[in-house]
């Protein structure tokens, strides 16, 4: 009798057991998925081991001014450009006789995929360009290339000239506008600018969407720039191997987390 009662009393007790285990189970599942879902902070001009191993490089180190120089000059700008807490700027308030001026980098490019994330001060005007060719005809298109336009569309005049809205943010500048749909975070604010350059295929995207897809390089391209501003310039936006460059217009405007990865 006594061991029918002991036998009596565990049945009764593991029903009370399992739902103890079941419910220190479901805290360790809730503790295991809150750390699953902790997000990873990447410091800003740096890359992930990730990145690193899919060919990513940093064009900007947050400290220095390594990799860039003035078209003309060759040198980086000794005013006109501030380098602070991790952002490049154009800084017109420290610009000096001599000082300023669009910057390129060092090193040219043919297949790329660019970021870079930017911040405008309100009615600022900017641009970042690709296919940039300091050398030939003496120098005299160092400043000319297809452009990303960073620019404040609400306060800037730009962004009512040319056609269609071909001179707003993240457009092709004077050349085909960017979608309606677009992300824009506004002035102030951080918006991450990418382009893409698969031989004569080119995109350009703002904060993960994309705002211009074109093709150059063909009778269409010759045609499109036949029309804009840069019909003068002889065999426009088919140089194969071109620098990158960010624009000074003279407005405050900020760059941090540049970086590139060649592609094949």
């Amino acid at each position: 009798m006594k061991k029918l009662f002991m036998n009596f009393a565990v049945l009764m007790l593991l029903p009370v057991m399992a739902g103890q285990v079941s419910g220190q189970q479901q805290n360790m599942n809730k503790d295991i998925k809150i750390k699953q879902a902790k997000p990873v902070t990447i410091p800003d001009n740096t890359l992930s081991v990730k990145e690193k191993n899919q060919g990513w490089n940093l064009l900007f180190d947050g400290k220095s001014s390594n990799g860039w120089m003035n078209p003309k000059t060759k040198k980086f700008p000794e005013s006109g450009w501030e380098i602070k807490d991790g952002v490049l700027s154009v800084s017109p308030a420290t610009k000096t006789q001599g000082g300023g001026g669009d910057i390129v980098t060092v090193k040219t490019y043919r297949n790329f995929d660019l970021v870079a994330d930017f911040k405008y001060t309100p009615g600022a005007n900017s641009g970042i360009k690709y296919f940039v060719d300091i050398e030939s005809n003496n120098g005299s298109l160092a400043g000319i290339g297809c452009e990303y336009q960073v620019l404040d569309d609400k306060l800037h005049p730009d962004a009512k000239l040319g056609k269609d809205g071909d001179r707003t943010l993240s457009g092709l500048y004077d050349l085909i506008p960017p979608k309606k749909d677009k992300i824009d975070n506004g002035a102030n604010n951080w918006n991450r600018a990418e382009i893409i350059v698969r031989g004569n295929k080119i995109q350009h995207w703002l904060n993960g969407k994309l705002t211009v897809e074109y093709e150059r390089g063909n009778d269409a391209w010759r045609a499109l720039v036949a029309t804009s501003k840069f019909k003068d310039s002889p065999h426009f936006g088919e140089v194969q191997d071109g620098r990158i460059l960010l624009q000074d217009h003279g407005n405050q405007v900020f760059y941090k987390n540049i970086k590139i990865k060649e592609l094949k």
